[in-house]
């Protein structure tokens, strides 16, 4: 690996070459398919929000597992 190169160029070249196989139409596809995915997981994550500071402000009960920020696990 030469000293100039970060990782994340090595990521996008691994990425590249996979995609460059495909006519351009499924790379774009794909691409927006991917924009898209990004987005609505952004959506929903801010209508959760929105949602527990609502039912905080209102005075409602949140339920132990669909609190605001916490994670999974132990």
């Amino acid at each position: 690996m030469s000293a100039g190169m970060p990782l994340a160029s090595v990521k996008s070249q691994i990425f590249e070459s996979v995609l460059g196989f495909l006519p351009d139409w499924v790379q774009i596809t794909v691409l927006a398919l991917i924009v898209l995915a990004l987005v609505a997981s952004w959506v929903v994550r801010i209508k959760r929000k929105i949602a527990h500071r609502r039912a905080v402000r209102d005075g409602r009960p949140t339920h132990a597992a669909a609190r605001y920020g916490q994670g999974s696990g132990a």
